[in-house]
């Protein structure tokens, strides 16, 4: 198969995933469309080097790099002399902005193992080898983090009740 359209199904299939699972880690929309820009065209460069079987696995880590060195430095907010009006939110998206919220005041490593975990649904090895930690790590601060949400939000959205 041809890599350039190899690459380009792949993009097709993934794409929305990562798009998610970045949103899920940083909380605005348009550093999400950065960072999975960032990760793709990343794997573009190494695309015929990267194996076949790992190449989720290679694109998340990607992405998990990108999201944890940018809260160091490029990816900061940003003041702004006026607040951007806001759009009214659709019924039922309530819950779903206060996760958001709350996912925001996790710190970055502990908000990228809760949503690999529960959003992503990586086992306790695929986020430890992923973020390069030992799996008694993630599970303590999966924990923790989930234990943070339920504080912050209440057991009803967490439980879907």
């Amino acid at each position: 198969m041809d890599t350039e359209r190899e690459f380009a199904e792949y993009f097709a299939a993934r794409g929305q995933a990562m798009r998610r699972m970045a949103y899920a880690l940083c909380g605005d929309w348009h550093t999400a469309e950065d960072l999975v820009q960032s990760t793709f065209v990343r794997l573009y460069r190494h695309w015929r080097s990267i194996r076949r079987p790992t190449v989720d696995a290679y694109a998340r880590r990607t992405l998990l790099n990108l999201f944890l060195s940018g809260r160091r430095g490029a990816w900061r907010e940003q003041v702004v002399p006026e607040v951007p009006e806001r759009v009214a939110a659709a019924p039922g998206t309530e819950d779903r902005i206060d996760l958001a919220r709350a996912l925001a005041m996790l710190s970055p490593r502990q908000r990228a193992m809760v949503v690999l975990r529960y959003l992503e649904d990586q086992s306790v090895a695929e986020v430890a080898e992923l973020l390069g930690v030992a799996e008694g790590t993630v599970k303590s601060q999966t924990a923790r983090g989930v234990q943070a949400l339920r504080t912050v939000l209440g057991e009803r959205v967490l439980s879907g009740r």
